[in-house]
């Protein structure tokens, strides 16, 4: 019988390559995000190449009542094997003292109470069924914080002391929970962290090489591909030309 995964923020970056690198593993596919035009478009692309069932479903994972009746009605009892806890931003990099409000509000309702909603739905499946995967996309800021990046950092903080919590919680009934944490990805992220400012999202990764999408991807992969008895806690994934949150090579 083939399996579902269910990845949130798959309209783009990690989370589009996330899809793909699952339904070439033959899984069959819920995708959710909030441009329906990409997964619409999306939808149709992996259903043509690779013959799995794709569905897709548009909301704002911040809203709880929509992650709500997307669980409760529109996937209605369907199992979910692996769970890729993808969705996720920055907004903004500022000290704390010149933060903008909106940005620590988007971060924080997205990063970790979307995150923690829609978890909290699903979680008590793979506990009823004695087995499923829950797969944190975290970061690096999980691990050190960087200047300017205050509020972002405390939510990828947030984020692997969820996945931690979750693990000594759900080991003892069958549930694999892994954090991801990337380093420098070349994705929109940072132009969305520029708030479109494409030239100075460019900047970031100018003069070195940083990792795409599909590294994440394959690293994702491969985690939810191990054997049962195997769990792989924490992966932290750095391009080579980076030693550090704030020790980047370039040329």
């Amino acid at each position: 019988m083939s399996k579902t995964a269910l990845v949130t923020g798959a309209t783009a970056g990690i989370g589009e390559a996330t899809a793909i690198e699952f339904a070439k593993l033959g899984y069959n596919l819920i995708l959710t995000g909030r441009r329906k035009d990409r997964l619409d478009k999306f939808k149709s692309q992996l259903e043509s190449e690779y013959k799995v069932s794709v569905s897709i479903h548009a909301f704002d994972i911040r809203e709880r009542r929509q992650v709500e009746d997307f669980c409760r009605n529109e996937i209605g009892d369907q199992q979910i094997d692996v769970l890729v806890n993808n969705a996720g931003l920055a907004s903004g990099l500022a000290p704390l003292h010149a933060g903008d409000i909106e940005d620590w509000e988007k971060m924080i309702d997205t990063n970790v109470k979307g995150l923690l909603y829609i978890t909290r739905e699903l979680a008590p499946r793979m506990v009823d069924a004695g087995s499923g995967h829950i797969i944190n996309v975290g970061s690096i800021a999980g691990v050190e914080v960087y200047p300017n990046g205050n509020v972002y950092c405390a939510t990828k903080h947030a984020v692997r002391a969820i996945s931690e919590g979750l693990r000594k919680e759900l080991y003892d009934k069958g549930i694999r929970v892994t954090n991801i944490a990337p380093g420098l990805v070349e994705t929109e992220f940072s132009i969305v962290r520029f708030h479109g400012d494409k030239s100075r999202a460019d900047n970031v990764y100018q003069g070195m090489s940083p990792l795409t999408a599909e590294d994440i991807a394959d690293c994702i992969a491969f985690v939810a591909t191990r054997p049962p008895h195997v769990n792989i806690a924490d992966m932290l994934i750095l391009p080579s030309d980076q030693g550090s949150s704030t020790q980047v090579k370039r040329s």
